[in-house]
């Protein structure tokens, strides 16, 4: 589904989910600026800043050093804008800025031990080569390269990747070849495409994607802070019936979708078709995978009488996190995950 032309967005048709892997021709495609065309064999990513030895490797190198595959489920900050009333600025999603994929790379954490991190190094910045003038408030001072930074902790962890593989296959090049971070259980903008560079920083990491875009405020002794987007929230989803789709009256219908919780695992989900009256218990399918979503479903015998009806569906997280009723104005454009009703026409 194509939401901006230039940059390309896209995004996936969550109705049709029904795999546990998303495929690379359906995964959605979250741009800031035009795509870089970049061949592996003049890629090279430089590491640098508050490190004892500074250094660039190719992608030949990449690929020689000992890698790992793991399945994460990646989510848009903004998946789900266009629900929010009144509206709000940004790509308008609807379901499918979301995807679940197998990521084969080299750990993070493996070339920060190679460049060997200062005792001051507190974050470390990740820039893609993608870069622009952002023109819409607010605006952005010139031109800038995408670039968000993680804790030293995170990009630390073993599941953090210098990607270059995706579902078995080489990284596409709207996804980011030759490289890009994968970062499990975090949003979107943290898993920067194309990377280019890799800083180790003494400092907070203070650029127009971390300080001035996807940031929410935080409520800290008795202030309000804005605070860079982090975490996935506990989220399900219906897939299907999908939005407005006609159901039989006096059937039994399968209602299904997915669910997701960034580093915890789903323990449950629920689904309503009161508008939120009852809550019945959905099955969840196959096995946890840490930081991959669930898929569940619900057996609903519909209704005799014609009319609308809502479908609502929330999960719960090994966290005790229940996905909430009601939006957090807090969290501005971002971290959608209020309980969203489906509409649905039973005839």
């Amino acid at each position: 589904i194509i939401r901006e032309r230039e940059p390309e967005n896209l995004e996936f048709p969550f109705s049709t989910l029904n795999s546990f892997l998303t495929p690379n021709d359906k995964f959605y495609v979250r741009n800031h600026f035009g795509t870089p065309r970049i061949e592996a064999n003049g890629w090279r990513l430089q590491v640098e800043g508050a490190v004892d030895r500074s250094f660039e490797i190719t992608y030949d190198e990449l690929l020689r050093m000992p890698s790992q595959t793991i399945t994460a489920t990646v989510e848009d900050p903004g998946n789900g804008r266009v629900f929010l009333t009144p509206r709000e600025r940004g790509v308008q999603w609807e379901l499918g800025a979301v995807g679940n994929a197998e990521w084969t790379g080299v750990p993070l954490s493996a070339i920060l031990e190679r460049a060997g991190v200062r005792p001051e190094a507190v974050e470390v910045v990740l820039e893609g080569a993608d870069s622009g003038e952002v023109r819409e408030e607010p605006r952005s001072p010139g031109g800038v390269r995408f670039a968000r930074s993680l804790p030293l902790a995170k990009a630390m962890q073993s599941e953090v990747l210098l990607a270059y593989r995706m579902n078995g296959a080489d990284l596409p090049t709207s996804h980011g070849f030759p490289v890009r971070a994968v970062v499990p259980g975090w949003y979107g903008m943290a898993w920067v495409k194309w990377l280019s560079r890799v800083l180790v920083s003494s400092v907070p990491f203070r650029g127009y994607f971390q300080s001035v875009d996807y940031n929410i405020w935080e409520r800290r002794n008795g202030m309000p802070l804005l605070a860079p987007i982090t975490e996935m929230q506990v989220k399900a989803q219906v897939a299907r019936p999908a939005l407005y789709e006609v159901v039989p009256a006096n059937k039994l219908y399968r209602v299904y979708g997915a669910a997701w919780a960034g580093e915890n695992d789903v323990t449950q989900v629920e689904v309503s078709t009161d508008d939120g009256r009852t809550w019945n218990q959905a099955a969840l399918l196959g096995s946890p995978t840490r930081y991959a979503w669930r898929f569940w479903e619900y057996g609903w015998t519909t209704p005799t009488r014609a009319g609308r009806y809502n479908i609502m569906a929330r999960a719960t997280d090994s966290g005790k996190r229940v996905q909430p009723m009601q939006r957090d104005g807090d969290r501005r454009n971002f971290m959608i995950n209020h309980v969203l009703p489906m509409p649905v026409e039973v005839r």
